[in-house]
């Protein structure tokens, strides 16, 4: 893909990796859609921006997602990619920790992440063109302690992202499932704790890790080469990551599957 005035749209796009995608996608060319819950921050990461649409709303929301969808759609006639970004990680052992933590974790990073493409792949398809990025994690490739739920959502959305993909392999709409590893950002300052409270201090590991903007770099290079799964870390994660990594002959095999008829006999069926 060549992001030149593609209308790209992020969400969680006020901090971290979602602002560093921001940046660096105006530098490319790209058109903006930025979404997050705080509108004064999201104006900040536009100044960097140039064009750019702003967005704001809880992705927990379906209304205000229906109603962001319907003006992302609107604002340049369509959207070529879009970026599931917005989530919120863990910092807990499973024995202590509040189920509404549970439910809070899966709301926001796999239910409405889930809804976010859901709104999108209809208008993708017509079109026949377009792609979704879903941010998952390493704790998507391997269960991690102290993030229980994090860990769960992240696998639950590459379940989500694969099946969709092999839907999808016939209609010009791309799939890309990313998996960072520790990147420099908020994400264990802003991580919940076992009352759900915000845990308010960060890791070493985190601290250290890849910068937003190398990340973002990486995510954006390995989407406009076609890359199905991009793994961003290094170390012992880009270890583990490469370890769990899904052989492109098996992607090929389920959109054989599909492009055979698979889904057409299925329904025949019911």
């Amino acid at each position: 893909m060549d992001y030149t005035s593609k209308t790209v749209w992020i969400t969680g796009a006020s901090s971290g990796i979602g602002a560093a995608l921001s940046r660096e996608l105006a530098r490319r060319g790209a058109h903006l859609v930025l979404s997050g819950r705080d509108e004064t921050r999201l104006a900040e990461v536009a100044k960097d921006c140039g064009e750019t649409l702003l967005l704001p709303f809880d992705v927990r929301d379906d209304a205000a997602l229906a109603d962001a969808t319907t003006k992302a759609i609107a604002w340049k006639g369509g959207v070529d990619l879009a970026f599931a970004n917005a989530g919120v990680s863990q910092r807990s052992r499973a024995l202590n920790t509040d189920m509404q933590v549970y439910r809070d974790i899966i709301d926001i990073d796999l239910t409405a992440q889930i809804a976010f493409s859901q709104g999108l792949i209809g208008h993708m398809v017509e079109r026949g063109s377009g792609g979704i990025a879903f941010i998952s994690s390493i704790a998507g490739k391997v269960g991690v302690p102290m993030r229980t739920a994090y860990s769960a959502v992240k696998f639950g959305l590459a379940g989500y992202g694969d099946a969709l993909r092999g839907e999808l392999s016939q209609s010009g709409v791309n799939v890309h499932m990313i998996y960072p590893g520790s990147v420099a950002t908020n994400v264990a300052r802003n991580a919940l704790t076992a009352d759900g409270a915000k845990r308010g201090r960060s890791d070493d590991v985190i601290d250290n890790g890849i910068s937003a903007e190398d990340a973002a770099n990486t995510m954006l290079d390995g989407i406009a080469a076609g890359e199905r799964e991009i793994i961003v870390a290094q170390g012992a994660e880009l270890a583990m990551g490469e370890m769990r990594r899904t052989p492109d002959a098996l992607f090929d095999q389920i959109a054989g599957m599909v492009a055979s008829g698979y889904m057409e006999k299925m329904e025949a069926e019911d």
